[in-house]
């Protein structure tokens, strides 16, 4: 999971704003270039006042600190800043696309994408009601399909073969996997060897920015099971939840997904190809209800499987993992089919999490159906309910999101080359969901 969160004029904040060396504009641009800009300039200042609204609106910001500062000392009101994003989204419109080069076309898609996330979100702010395919849409610009609960009764019949037994189906998978839990005084050991064997697959592959680190930090009480805080100059905390027992699967998983090729890695490849490179301001801010959260979520989830392809993950953990945790080796094989045939229910969250929110099921249906549908443990499927109470719509980026970049990553070619290139292209680009189905 991915998270966080004027006295001056805005003219006078933009000065500021392009003088400010990280994100300095180039010298000489057209006016079509030069009024993208300043919308990318307004968009900035437009969603850190909105984070002043909401919390957790924004989820990372590295850029100029008065730009943080004059956000927090005077935000507009929330009607002003729905009308904010309407004028840019109009002014947006007005630039021709046969005036902008090839990567300002994309750049003003990109815009177009959080511009809209942003009227939608703030609607949402003020009251206004949508369906979970609308808010969806317009939140993330991906409209879901929702197939009925019904339809995942298949797959539950494979699993029952894997766990075989009397009883209810969640019970069996839970203790079945409770016989993979880390140790607690094995967890950290774990999850750095997890983490170290992400980023050594990830480097083989793409050249991470000089001085990239992360810390590692453990936390309770909280609705995610992981979390990277992108701190900006390729700089991440990464936080472990452990509320719920962690099993020896999640070290590689939130390894990867927090991590490389993950969170930490597109944060820091974009800051350092758009925000300085290029001087695009409006990669300095991550407003977390928005297409980014889309490509950010899809690409950190197949991130894992890019890097431990077919059976290499079981092996890594068998070989590596299990002798860390004081686990038997000899049946990493089991647990790892488990965890593949679950896969296949990863959508089933999603027309749950619809029907939750519309209020055609009550939170303990909701739980129930958590457990029977994605086979969580009681308090896996009530912190999952939470999750969903807190980011809604949000839940769709994890597994239609993955869907789609691995599709795209894959039409790249069969090698493992090709498709490590066209990762890095989706992760370091102005990439917005429409890009993954071409």
């Amino acid at each position: 999971m991915k998270i966080r969160t004027a006295a001056a004029s805005l003219a006078a904040l933009a000065a500021v704003s392009l003088a400010a060396p990280a994100l300095a504009a180039p010298g000489s641009e057209a006016p079509s270039s030069k009024a993208l800009g300043k919308i990318a300039v307004d968009f900035v200042h437009l969603t850190l006042e909105a984070g002043q609204r909401e919390d957790g609106y924004v989820d990372a910001y590295y850029g100029p600190k008065d730009w943080e500062d004059a956000a927090k000392a005077n935000p507009r009101p929330v009607s002003a800043l729905r009308k904010e994003a309407d004028r840019l989204q109009a002014a947006l419109g007005k630039i021709a696309d046969q005036d902008l080069a090839p990567d300002e076309r994309r750049r003003k898609i990109f815009l177009k994408g959080q511009l809209r996330a942003a009227q939608t979100r703030l609607a949402m702010i003020a009251g206004d009601k949508f369906s979970f395919e609308d808010e969806a849409e317009g939140l993330f610009s991906v409209r879901p399909v929702l197939k009925p609960l019904k339809s995942y009764d298949p797959i539950l019949a494979k699993i029952e073969k894997l766990v075989p037994g009397k009883g209810d189906l969640a019970a069996r998978v839970d203790a079945f996997q409770n016989r993979y839990v880390i140790p607690t005084d094995k967890v950290e050991a774990v999850m750095q060897a997890g983490i170290a064997a992400c980023k050594t697959k990830t480097e083989a592959h793409i050249k991470l920015p000089e001085g990239e680190r992360f810390d590692l930090e453990f936390v309770t009480k909280k609705p995610w099971s992981g979390y990277n805080w992108y701190k900006g100059d390729a700089h991440s905390l990464i936080q472990i939840n452990t509320d719920l027992p962690i099993y020896i699967s999640r070290a590689l998983d939130l390894g990867c997904h927090e991590g490389y090729p993950g969170h930490h890695v597109l944060n820091a490849l974009l800051e350092q190809k758009l925000t300085k490179d290029k001087g695009w301001v409006e990669f300095s801010v991550y407003p977390l209800f928005s297409p980014q959260s889309f490509i950010a979520e899809g690409s950190a989830n197949f991130g894992i499987e890019l890097a431990f392809p077919g059976d290499a993950k079981t092996q890594f953990e068998r070989d590596k993992l299990y002798p860390l945790a004081g686990l038997d080796p000899a049946t990493a094989k089991a647990y790892g089919e488990l965890q593949a045939a679950k896969g296949a229910l990863a959508s089933a969250g999603n027309t749950i999490a619809a029907e939750y929110l519309a209020g055609r099921m009550t939170k303990e249906q909701a739980v129930q159906a958590m457990m029977k549908y994605s086979l969580y443990s009681r308090g896996g499927a009530e912190k999952r309910v939470s999750f969903v109470e807190t980011y809604r719509s949000y839940v769709i980026n994890y597994n239609i999101g993955q869907d789609m970049v691995r599709d795209h990553v894959y039409r790249a070619g069969k090698t493992e080359d090709a498709r490590w290139k066209a990762m890095e292209r989706v992760i370091s680009e102005p990439t917005v969901p429409a890009d993954l189905r071409r």
